[in-house]
């Protein structure tokens, strides 16, 4: 089986079908909506919106998180995106960054998150769940299939809990090989010493791809969600010592600077620190047949899918269209060929 292509949206109300319809009709195999209720509008209305104007693509949260809600209703929301759907629901679930920045709060910590996931999991199975002394599940849950549950991890604490509890772990590492090789084998080890079998999980990359003829035209359409996902590196703290050189001062110093006023956007000061040699490390940018070549690579590893981040707040739209369009018409045939 090749490795499955997913895209990156941001749920503004009012796009969510037209974008689900044009992805499908690209070929991607699914899309993602982000939930940060400052940035773009609800992802599970989004999502039932989506679910109504498309046939087979994919749909899932890019990602949720538990600081805004309980776990019953994220486990609600999702499956009723499931039952919508047909079937075509994910929950993608994080610790949470600008959704609880943006309301003075750092990311869940580690051993809360685990608690959150582990309720999630037991609402999404059917079971009952007691919460203040009182058991209940979900008493309108039909007989659909289980929504998976695909945890995005960095660190290798949020690794290990993934490996445990979900169905799927998506990496957001950066395009490195050596690194995202590092996490895979970190999540099938956490998982066979829970006594779980290492190939009942799924892997997958979070990647900011950007296809264009001209290399500097692709790291500046990529730069700030390149930004973005170094941020994300940048919470390891003391972890970032393991990290290769050209990427560990370039982390240490987004860390430092990032400025979640302009969080993705290519205009932010941390964004612009960035320099040519790490966006092209950390994220595949440049001529198509090149970045396909690096995704090929990079699924070879084991990865189940690929989501991409295709661009940046504040780059220019007709370029960051153009830079979708190729992406769907040169770079995924060539992935897929090679898969």
């Amino acid at each position: 089986m090749g490795v499955e292509l997913w895209c990156m949206t941001v749920s503004l109300p009012g796009t969510a079908a037209r974008a689900a319809a044009r992805a499908e009709e690209l070929g991607w195999d699914g899309l993602t909506f982000t939930d940060s209720q400052h940035l773009a509008g609800d992802p599970y209305s989004a999502l039932c919106l989506a679910a109504a104007a498309t046939r087979t693509l994919g749909l899932g949260t890019g990602v949720t998180h538990p600081g805004t809600r309980h776990p019953a209703v994220t486990a609600s929301a999702i499956a009723t995106v499931q039952v919508e759907s047909g079937g075509r629901a994910v929950l993608g679930i994080g610790r949470g960054d600008s959704a609880l920045a943006y309301l003075g709060r750092r990311p869940v910590p580690v051993a809360a998150f685990e608690d959150y996931l582990a309720r999630v999991q037991a609402y999404l199975r059917g079971e009952e769940v007691e919460e203040n002394g009182f058991r209940a599940g979900l008493r309108w849950l039909g007989d659909q299939p289980k929504v998976p549950v695909d945890v995005a991890a960095t660190g290798p604490r949020v690794i290990s809990v993934a490996a445990r509890l979900a169905e799927r772990v998506t990496f957001a590492v950066g395009a490195s090989v050596e690194r995202l090789a590092a996490s895979i084998e970190l999540a099938r080890r956490s998982r066979q010493r829970a006594g779980l079998d290492p190939d009942g999980l799924d892997f997958g990359a979070y990647l900011n791809v950007v296809p264009h003829p001209d290399r500097s035209v692709a790291r500046e359409l990529a730069r700030g969600g390149v930004a973005t996902f170094a941020h994300f590196s940048s919470m390891l703290g003391p972890r970032t010592r393991d990290l290769p050189r050209v990427q560990r001062a370039a982390i240490e110093q987004v860390g430092r600077d990032y400025d979640l006023a302009k969080h993705g956007d290519r205009s932010g000061q941390h964004a612009r620190n960035l320099g040519d040699a790490f966006i092209d490390d950390f994220g595949v940018v440049g001529p198509s047949e090149e970045c396909a070549m690096r995704l090929r690579e990079l699924a070879a590893l084991g990865l189940r899918r690929i989501v991409v981040n295709g661009g940046s707040r504040g780059a220019d739209p007709s370029l960051l269209l153009e830079a979708s369009q190729r992406f769907a018409e040169e770079v995924m045939p060539l992935v897929r060929e090679g898969a």
